[in-house]
């Protein structure tokens, strides 16, 4: 009777060792191919600086009187009103001026996401300041029209984030981005459920 019961309880023993060697091996199969899907993500400040950064210095001819320069871009939060804003130097040339003028413009933008490209991007951005001075001063309304064009042909659409496939991903369950939040110091993406 010991005899028998011995190698059944020998048995019993190895398939369960089988069976948790095996389960271990698929749990951690099972992670590599499906990563887990976080209910939000989260970017920073200095993140969204650089991919805006991408895109400047940026030279244009605005109404066909303005020769304009942006550069050295600056990107700040302004989570009270849920914007993004981007200061951006400038340099204006036009026969209406003896010289060319510097100064700078503020623009700011809400935020979307772009189903197609699986991208957070910028939408339509406005200026918010335009600050030059000297020979400039007489035409401030002018440059900030000009800064309002250019950011509207120029930014608007921008993506400041494209997701991976991977990220949206889940067990054959697709995500999207939901509600985008401006915090003091980043952006966070709610993700749910896609249809949801």
């Amino acid at each position: 009777m010991t005899h028998r019961t011995a190698p059944a309880r020998r048995r019993f023993l190895l398939n369960a060792l089988s069976l948790s060697v095996f389960g271990i091996a698929s749990t951690s199969y099972a992670a590599s191919i499906f990563p887990f899907i976080p209910d939000h993500y989260t970017f920073s400040q200095s993140q969204v600086q650089d991919a805006v950064a991408r895109k400047f210095p940026i030279q244009r001819t605005a109404s066909q009187i303005f020769d304009v320069v942006l550069s050295n871009p600056v990107v700040g939060m302004s989570p009270d009103r849920n914007r993004v804003t981007v200061h951006v130097d400038a340099r204006l040339a036009t026969p209406f001026m003896p010289n060319p003028v510097s100064g700078a413009f503020t623009l700011s933008t809400q935020l979307g996401y772009d189903a197609q490209s699986r991208s957070v991007i910028l939408v339509s951005p406005t200026v918010d300041n335009a600050q030059f001075s000297g020979d400039a001063a007489p035409y401030n309304q002018q440059i900030a029209n000009v800064g309002a064009q250019l950011a509207a042909q120029l930014l608007d659409r921008y993506p400041i984030h494209t997701f991976k496939p991977e990220e949206l991903q889940f067990a054959g369950v697709s995500y999207e981005p939901g509600t985008i939040t401006v915090l003091t110091n980043g952006i966070r993406v709610q993700i749910v459920e896609k249809g949801t």
